[in-house]
């Protein structure tokens, strides 16, 4: 959060956004801390500023209240502004750096010196560019802020004197004589500013204005001090009359006009300006395309001022005649012996603009270095496609315009500058063009496949008229054909996409051809030992690549082409016939990176491999999709599964399957796998059917342990679970013998979820306990997770709700980590369900419908069920019956699908617990039968007492009491013997059940036919 005092009072978030803080009181409370910022101002101070010598009743706990609404302020303008203020004796204080208040800010730029003009100038300026009033201005007569302004207003004056003494020494007389007018006249006695207006006058050729002003501060003086000018006016004085004319204008900058708006460059052209007021040499570096030469011309444009003595831009065309070329730019007959150049820029502050450097590097660099040591005062801005290698070169990366973000909406397109420059050149080239919803997708596909190179967006972007935005997105597969021709003007280079790639592939050294050519396999960039394995590349070659701006390497240390390079550097793979050989080569690196994978993402390494595998994810799909049999698909299994990347897991096993039909260990593997995405999917298949067509397939016991235990795990709650639950345990038999800790410990963590199905909690919590020890031995993040699951499981339903949320906020935390999203859906549901079970219903609904979004953009249907009944729940006990209906009903069909009695029998229930509310006593009865017979069928003694309960509530709504009270009693019959008795959370249909029981009871008492508890069972 900052703060602003030089000017009206103001907060703005760190993002820029101001921040309201209300009451004047408030206001006052504020500014008084913030003429002390990071020092504690005494209560007694405080309580003087806000109300003077009329205090109220309770001067510190009104204050007290007054801190508590800052505070509020701060915190509803951004998270954790209330830590702000805080209480330090012997009073408050605002607790935020220098750099958070623009006071502090504009003192430690005053404090900070430069020897150079230029960089003094932008320092100055930038100070100054602080203040947007007067400072304090709406306290501008209070007396707690009369020193800081006195000080504020004084440092201004300073900054001010100066920032002008800079442009003087720049040459900027005219305009400094312009701008110091008015603070002279506002200030008519202060001698420094006075002496600065006058020598700007003077050298900007105003002589008389100069002497007149003199004598007119002169005389001023005399009346209003009784004193004589000061030493430095009097020395001003007579060298002005020593000087005599001012020197002659600057010369006219030689720069091209420029034909459009520059889009998306505002960062890099104040990049580049701060570089040139710092270095002397900076060069634009960047690809072919990128926009270097167009960022050079604003740059220079907006350094005239700078830069008194003249600006000049070069194209460099002929390689052997750089001399030459910048002595004509200079207006110079020739560059000879006799160093013309050197001598006409000599003593002059003045800035070189050479552009296209990257064919003529050595004449260049020989040519820069050498004027820069002859003319102290020169700039060189140079464009090249590598950097010129001289010494005190600054390089700035020119990147392609920032592309467009997962949001399709014209709205938040806008706020890419790709998007922006290809619309402005569109709408021109095809007048009525406009970024609307229909044109949308297709504008951001275009950018991203272009990835925001200028010159790519422009030439796509004359061929709106005759494709449209959505068939010019179509044909980027053939982009060096679609984008030809449309550019009339300018250098060859830049009229084509593809001719602007062959200059720089002209430029190329053979083993730089060799190396750019075969890292065209790779999809998404590739590390540098995979370049070396796949592509013979070795470091030196990647590293000219990257200097010659072909090559990108990002942050992580990855090397990558854009798509257009990537495009034509496959198309010079094909024509060195070395296509198949190297896409083989990458198949078996990944393949062996896959396998590598596999072996280590079952322990301590699991998050670094997972990591590793995103990063590579674009190479393992290209990988896939060149023929590698089942040893990759059955390498990435169980990354896939940890990510929750189902549907590409089922997609890819299937198409694998489908082109292998010898039978083999590996194909039977890969069928399980593809069993269990399928099921993971949820298409509304049998688990139970699915579950045993694969593993009918089996014949090695530990293969078909591993089977068993993973078509179990990946579906346990659908199909029989008696069935499932013998499974784990033959499985779990298999690896305790064969000693597998890791699957030992999985295999308890299912069989624990299982025990849920005949209520044994003291199984549950066993398995579950030993589980966890085994994985936190291993050091297996998704292991813990899983152990965890039961515990929560088992904590709920003993109505332990703080444990149970315990559980579920250190798994979220874990599986958000770790990027396992299905795994953090059901966490955040689970929240959910206790936020549910505690009355926070608000809190409830906002976990599991952020819990189903989750899901859903990760296909995760279990999870997705989880979410959207746990929904149904909330809507119910807010008493919206409807919406609590939708959202039961709506994972019905996909339940009977799968085989999921578990939770039909508890939809069931929960929409009898509906119509029962609503007075529909026959279709709760219908509900609730129908409930029952499903939970019977699972034997989860808790499901049939939940459905008996709904049966007690049917029956007494039909006004069967006595039926209702034995169905009640039998349901707590169960419950006790399974040890789980309902938790008060889960109380609420019983206790409502119960108490018309109960009134119904005591209506029949008063006509004498009361009956006993118990009586009527069923």
């Amino acid at each position: 959060m900052r703060f602003g005092v030089l000017g009206p009072l103001a907060v703005w978030t760190d993002a820029g956004t101001p921040v309201r803080v209300p009451e004047t009181k408030v206001r006052t409370l504020l500014a008084v801390l913030l003429t002390r910022p990071g020092r504690p101002v005494p209560v007694d101070r405080l309580i003087d500023a806000l109300w003077g010598d009329r205090p109220p009743r309770n001067p510190v706990g009104t204050l007290q209240a007054r801190v508590s609404q800052l505070r509020k302020a701060l915190e509803d303008g951004e998270p954790g502004g209330r830590g702000l203020v805080a209480a330090r004796p012997p009073g408050y204080v605002i607790d935020a750096g220098p750099e958070a208040v623009d006071a502090a800010r504009f003192a430690a730029a005053l404090g900070r010196d430069a020897a150079d003009p230029l960089a003094r100038k932008r320092l100055l300026g930038d100070a100054l560019a602080l203040w947007r009033g007067p400072a304090f201005a709406d306290f501008a007569d209070a007396g707690f802020a009369r020193s800081a302004i006195i000080e504020l207003e004084e440092g201004r004056l300073v900054a001010l004197e100066r920032h002008a003494q800079a442009r003087l020494d720049l040459g900027e007389h005219a305009a400094v004589a312009a701008e110091l007018a008015a603070p002279a006249a506002r200030h008519p006695l202060r001698e420094r500013l006075h002496a600065l207006h006058l020598r700007a006058l003077h050298l900007a050729g105003r002589q008389g204005e100069a002497f007149a002003g003199y004598h007119e501060l002169r005389e001023r003086l005399a009346e209003e001090l009784g004193a004589d000018p000061g030493p430095e006016l009097a020395e001003l004085h007579r060298s002005m009359l020593a000087e005599g004319p001012a020197p002659p204008p600057r010369p006219a900058p030689r720069l091209p006009a420029a034909l459009d708006e520059l889009i998306g460059r505002e960062g890099a052209v104040e990049r580049g300006r701060a570089l040139l007021a710092e270095h002397r040499l900076v060069t634009l570096t960047g690809t072919g395309g990128v926009g270097k030469t167009r960022l050079a011309v604003e740059i220079a444009s907006r350094s005239i001022a700078d830069h008194p003595d003249g600006v000049w831009m070069v194209e460099l065309t002929a390689p052997d005649d750089v001399p030459g070329q910048v002595a004509r730019a200079l207006g110079l007959r020739e560059e000879s012996a006799g160093s013309p150049l050197a001598d006409a820029l000599r003593g002059r502050r003045a800035l070189l603009v050479l552009d296209n450097c990257e064919h003529v590097l050595e004449p260049v660099a020989e040519l820069a270095g050498r004027l820069l040591a002859d003319a102290a005062g020169l700039r060189v801005l140079a464009t090249s496609r590598e950097p010129l290698g001289v010494a005190g070169e600054r390089l700035q990366l020119v990147l392609p315009l920032d592309p467009p973000g997962h949001d399709a909406s014209p709205e938040a397109l806008r706020e890419s500058g790709s998007v922006r420059l290809f619309v402005a050149r569109a709408a021109a080239a095809s007048p009525g063009f406009e970024l609307d919803a229909g044109t949308a997708p297709w504008v951001a596909a275009i950018c991203r496949r272009l990835d925001g190179v200028p010159l790519a967006l422009e030439l796509a972007a004359t061929r709106v008229r005759a494709l449209g935005v959505r068939e010019l997105a179509a044909r980027l597969d053939d982009r060096f054909r679609v984008l030809a021709g449309g550019r009339h003007g300018g250098p060859a280079r830049q009229r084509t996409l593809r001719a602007m790639i062959d200059w720089s592939w002209e430029l190329l050294t053979g083993p730089e051809r060799v190396a750019l050519r075969r890292l065209a396999v790779h999809a998404g960039g590739c590390t540098l030992d995979a370049a070396e394995a796949v592509c013979d590349a070795g470091v030196d070659v990647l590293a000219r690549l990257v200097d010659r701006s072909l090559v990108v390497r990002t942050e992580e240390g990855r090397y990558r082409l854009l798509e257009s390079v990537a495009a034509y550097a496959l198309e010079r793979l094909r024509e060195a016939g070395e296509e198949d050989e190297f896409r083989h080569r990458h198949v078996l690196h990944y393949t062996g990176l896959a396998e590598q994978a596999a072996e280590r993402l079952r322990g301590p390494e699991q998050g670094h491999w997972l990591k590793l595998l995103d990063e590579e994810a674009a190479n393992l799909r290209a990988a896939l999709g060149n023929e590698t049999g089942f040893r990759l698909v059955n390498a990435l299994a169980w990354y896939w599964y940890l990510r929750g990347r189902f549907g590409e897991a089922r997609r890819a096993f299937a198409e694998t399957l489908a082109a292998h039909s010898l039978a083999s260990p590996a194909r039977t593997e890969a069928a399980t796998w593809l069993t269990a995405f399928t099921m993971l999917v949820g298409e509304g298949t049998d688990s139970e059917e699915l579950r045993q067509a694969a593993l009918a397939e089996h014949d090695d016991p530990l293969a078909r342990a591993k089977a068993e235990w993973l078509l179990s795990h990946v579906h346990w709650a659908y199909g029989d679970l008696a069935v499932n639950e013998r499974r784990v345990d033959r499985a779990l038999a298999v690896f305790r013998e064969r000693d597998d800790r890791w699957f030992t410990a999985a295999a308890l963590a299912t069989r624990a979820k299982l025990a849920v199905g005949h209520g044994d909690l003291a199984a549950m919590e066993r398995d579950a306990v030993r589980s966890a020890a085994l994985f936190a031995e291993l050091g297996d993040p998704w292991g813990r997770l899983e152990a965890s699951d039961a515990l929560v499981r088992r904590a709920e339903i003993t109505g332990d709700y703080a444990e149970a949320a315990r559980l579920l906020r250190d798994g979220l935390r874990l599986a958000e980590e770790s990027r396992m999203w299905p795994e953090a859906s059901f966490r955040m549901s689970g929240l959910g369900r206790v936020a549910l079970l505690t009355g926070a219903l608000g809190e409830a609904r906002d976990l599991h419908e952020r819990a189903l979004d989750l899901a859903r953009r990760h296909m995760a249907r279990s999870a997705e069920e989880f979410a959207e009944v746990g929904l149904g729940l909330v809507a119910r006990a807010r008493g919206d019956l409807d919406a609590a209906e939708r959202h039961l009903r709506a994972r019905l069909g996909w339940l009977r699908g799968i085989g999921g009695t578990a939770g039909l029998a508890f939809a069931h229930a929960q929409l009898g617990f509906i119509a029962e509310e609503r007075g529909d006593a026959g279709g709760a009865l219908a509900l609730h039968t129908e409930g029952l017979a499903a939970a019977r069928a699972v034997g989860d003694p808790r499901a049939i007492a939940l459905a008996l309960e709904g049966l007690a509530g049917a029956r007494s709504l039909a006004g069967d009491h006595a039926a209702a009270d034995g169905l009640l009693a039998e349901a707590g019959a169960l419950r006790a013997a399974a040890g789980a008795a309902l938790p008060p959370g889960e109380r609420r249909d019983v206790e409502r059940i119960s108490g018309r029981i109960r009134d119904a009871r005591g209506v029949v008492a008063i006509n004498g036919e009361a009956s006993s508890p118990g009586e009527g069972k069923t």
